[in-house]
């Protein structure tokens, strides 16, 4: 969902417009896709990643640049194609909680991201049956409760990045292994009342 790593290229989301203006499930998708691959692609290619027509697509586009968090890449060819790329390689929500609009574009874009989360995770309960063994054994869905100080959980929360790093998609889909696959991990950690 976010990249807590600014120092990598991620983009730190503060403005309440920002926000409302990022959450649209296309524009997530879009995003994510961009961020996540590096990839440069036309608004047509687009259309297919997000299931809407190229010209709604293009408008997307247009709006998500408006914000800096995609631009006009360089021409393929003759330049008679527009072709879009990310501005980074992830993203930070980090607005400000005290600012009732901030708080409240952060719930909206946040809802946004759980709400398609939630789907990949039922998306991948349902074609289990599909699955090898291997990947099965290999997957996880786990809950923990732990008892930590803001500065263990902060030290956590490292570590985890740290872990998950050279995986990156970005980085790794020009030399991954044979029998790679896209893998989704999702980490949340905040305290309980």
């Amino acid at each position: 969902m976010t990249d807590g790593q600014a120092g990598h290229g991620g983009v730190r989301i503060s403005d309440p417009t920002m926000m409302r203006a990022l959450a649209h499930p296309a524009r997530i998708e879009i995003v994510d896709y961009l961020n996540s691959t590096g990839a440069v692609v036309t608004a047509t290619e687009c259309a297919g990643l997000v299931g809407l027509s190229p010209s709604a697509t293009s408008y997307h586009l247009r709006e998500l640049a408006k914000y800096g968090l995609v631009e006009q890449a360089p021409s393929r060819g003759d330049g008679r194609e527009r072709v879009w790329r990310s501005t980074a390689s992830g993203l930070r929500i980090d607005a400000d909680p005290a600012d009732p609009d901030a708080l409240a574009a952060t719930q909206a874009l946040i809802d946004v991201y759980l709400t398609r989360d939630v789907a990949r995770v039922r998306a991948w309960l349902a074609r289990q049956g599909g699955e090898t063994r291997q990947w099965l054994d290999a997957s996880t869905l786990m809950g923990q409760q732990l008892l930590l100080t803001a500065d263990e959980l902060a030290a956590l929360n490292e570590q985890v990045r740290a872990l998950v790093e050279p995986y990156r998609l970005r980085e790794r889909q020009a030399a991954a292994p044979d029998g790679s696959r896209k893998v989704y991990v999702n980490y949340m950690a905040f305290p309980d009342d």
